[in-house]
């Protein structure tokens, strides 16, 4: 009988600084999102450590007082790893290790480890291969652990850094390989695009975790990979959808997330194309999550950071199953907050003044659909005249 390895899940204690912008409740909710990114990497949180400052330190992210609160409870428990919510400097990184005295990661390089788990073709494992390289290529130094008992012995410091050296040289000219390899698949990916003719393209945009996917599978009746965990889809895929006598190409796209790595956005560009290269976006909402609107703001800035903040669009809320408020005594004068609006009173507000068309379904209990499906034909219709004005025999 085969045996096969165990899992290690890793005890994780969560960091993160409460600037007077944040504020603890968003704090919060932003050390939430990183304990679901932990959960996702394969790891548990046991902890999570919060501090009020002007700014994070620039040495050792906490304060010295609060960063040896940490090393304590590390010490005291056996904690394996330390994440930190923010992208931490190469120097902090090192400090922090030496303090803690337990690996420290960052919430960058947490997101490229689940993107490093998750790519499944040669194009994604490429692009995420290359803001690996990117990452590290300033953290060289502190990799460098096995010379630290030797560091200032006689003959040693010059060849540690020529050790150094010569690894980031060797990365310096992956990156280059990687960088080309990729702009051949920009290439490819470009001329596949230009092939889909006389069909209006869609694309599912949205935050991680929002139900793209599974949209994307109730659309064109697929089986593109579904999982309650972030980016659970990195691939972008693409079906030929027919609502009644109307085709169309549906696309489904990576998610996107607060703080998304720079590194990555560049190393996803010929992903992020079929975004820029789309007649209709299908922004997918997840309405029963307490922070959606500033989810909301943070696919939106990225749409603009990619150009294409200005294509049609039509903004799907989904999961209205999971939406929860709770009604307020007859007597409670006081103003009305998210957790005590109804789910019409909140069709009323913002929602019902924005220019974008607005649906409220549920792809899990398919509520709404049909209406959904409606709004879609009559939206790709249109845009089948104007782009294929002599192509019309379907109508």
């Amino acid at each position: 009988m085969i045996e096969h390895p165990k899992i290690i899940i890793e005890n994780a204690v969560l960091l993160a600084v409460t600037t007077p912008a944040t504020g603890e409740e968003k704090t919060q909710e932003y050390l939430n999102e990183l304990s679901f990114l932990v959960d996702t990497a394969g790891g548990q949180e046991v902890k999570r450590f919060t501090q009020n400052l002007a700014h994070p330190d620039s040495r050792t992210y906490f304060g010295s007082g609060k960063i040896k609160e940490v090393a304590e409870y590390i010490h005291e428990n056996s904690v394996d790893l330390a994440v930190v919510d923010d992208e931490l400097s190469p120097s902090q990184q090192r400090n922090i290790e030496q303090v803690l005295g337990c690996k420290v990661m960052d919430r960058t390089h947490l997101i490229l480890d689940i993107f490093a788990s998750r790519a499944q073709t040669a194009h994604a494992k490429t692009q995420v291969e290359l803001a690996q390289y990117k990452y590290l290529l300033p953290r060289l130094t502190g990799l460098w652990t096995h010379l630290e008992k030797q560091r200032g012995g006689i003959g040693m410091r010059g060849p540690g850094e020529k050790e150094i050296e010569t690894d980031r040289r060797i990365i310096r000219q992956r990156i280059s390989l990687l960088e080309k390899r990729l702009k051949e698949i920009d290439k490819q990916k470009s001329t596949q695009r230009g092939h889909r003719d006389k069909f209006v393209r869609v694309a599912l945009v949205g935050y991680t975790n929002v139900g793209k996917s599974t949209m994307m599978n109730l659309l064109s009746n697929s089986d593109v990979f579904a999982e309650n965990k972030l980016f659970a889809t990195l691939d972008t895929t693409v079906r030929k959808v027919v609502i009644e006598n109307l085709p169309f190409l549906l696309s489904d796209t990576v998610g996107f997330i607060r703080k998304l790595p720079h590194g990555l956005v560049e190393s996803f560009k010929s992903t992020l194309d079929e975004i820029r290269e789309t007649d209709l976006l299908l922004h997918v909402v997840d309405i029963s999550h307490p922070e959606f609107e500033e989810q909301i703001a943070v696919v939106n800035q990225t749409l603009a950071e990619i150009n294409a903040a200005n294509k049609p669009t039509i903004i799907i809320f989904n999961k209205i199953d999971q939406y929860s408020w709770v009604e307020k005594a007859p007597d409670d004068l006081t103003p009305k907050t998210k957790e005590n609006i109804t789910l019409e009173e909140l069709k009323a507000s913002w929602m019902a003044k924005t220019n974008q068309k607005t649906l409220f379904v549920s792809a899990k209990t398919k509520e709404n659909i049909q209406e959904m499906k409606a709004v879609l034909y009559e939206e790709i219709k249109k845009l089948h005249i104007q782009i294929y004005p002599y192509n019309n025999f379907l109508y």
